[in-house]
């Protein structure tokens, strides 16, 4: 495959925001940890009883344990479906090594910070959950776990940002629909985006990859993340598009880019390497 012209020059000058879902785990066959929202309700569902009709929704399945057996034990169970050992594969390498100034994971595993480890000259923000931090909507995270303060993200040079938690450092996870249902009710006035990732936003764009928006929250949080950035913006989609994803692309204008994400990547380590890259502000 070839990566877009346009596309090109923009990485080329890190005016891209890469925005990483949970399809990127997929690039490893062997990831023993979740790489769907499917995978890991079934996970979870394996371990606490639900009802059928709910069996096969995440945050519906989610919000059940936190009812009824409360949130320790729904955190107890996304660590343990994320506590496998995995190794970061060669899209997580060549992120890590690229130098973005604004890096966006939207999955709750740890390959991105494991990737990232070999430097010290960036920093983690991470959703937490009204639940269990009433009044905050992210903490921030040095590259050792210990936490820091808003004002040291103005001094990374790569910004991670996790808006739906991860395991990793302090197991902090939106997954529930009570952890949603408080998110949206604020997002769309950006109260939850850091104001760090607001202002990086703003001169780039976003490309989109192991994502589908074939969801409500995956739309929602994509639209907002992405709300006021200059663009253009691209999606990694391989496969057929349902109907909402299509609507959301044109709304949004996101150019899809049909490829599967393994080809895209290796394209992009050909094409692209890390040293390569010219350091823009």
């Amino acid at each position: 495959m070839i990566i877009p012209n346009d596309l090109h020059k923009a990485l080329a000058a890190r005016r891209v925001i890469p925005y990483v879902g949970p399809g990127a785990l997929a690039l490893d066959p062997a990831c023993p940890v979740p790489a769907t929202p499917e995978d890991l309700v079934w996970r979870l569902t394996g371990k606490a009883a639900v009802p059928h009709k709910i069996r096969g929704n995440l945050t519906a399945a989610a919000q059940f344990i936190e009812n009824f057996k409360h949130r320790k034990t729904l955190n107890a169970l996304m660590r343990d479906a994320f506590a496998a050992k995995a190794a970061p594969n060669i899209l997580h390498d060549w992120l890590a090594v690229s130098g973005f100034p604004l890096v966006v994971h939207v999955w709750y595993d740890d390959l991105l910070r494991l990737a990232l480890s070999g430097r010290d000259d960036w920093g983690l923000v991470q959703a937490v959950s009204q639940a269990e931090h009433y009044g905050d909507w992210v903490h921030y995270f040095w590259p050792d776990g210990a936490r820091a303060g808003r004002a040291d993200a103005d001094g990374w040079r790569t910004l991670l940002y996790e808006p739906l938690g991860a395991i990793e450092p302090a197991c902090n996870f939106l997954v529930s629909d009570s952890d949603f249902v408080e998110v949206l009710t604020e997002i769309d006035i950006q109260t939850p985006i850091p104001a760090r990732v607001q202002a990086l936003r703003r001169d780039r764009g976003f490309l989109f990859l192991g994502c589908r928006f074939t969801t409500q929250i995956e739309r929602a949080f994509a639209r907002q993340i992405m709300k006021r950035s200059r663009g253009p913006h691209w999606a990694v989609l391989p496969g057929d598009l349902t109907r909402n994803e299509s609507r959301f692309l044109a709304e949004q204008a996101i150019s899809p880019i049909a490829a599967d994400l393994a080809s895209f990547g290796d394209r992009l380590v050909a094409d692209l390497p890390a040293t390569g890259l010219c350091a823009v502000s």
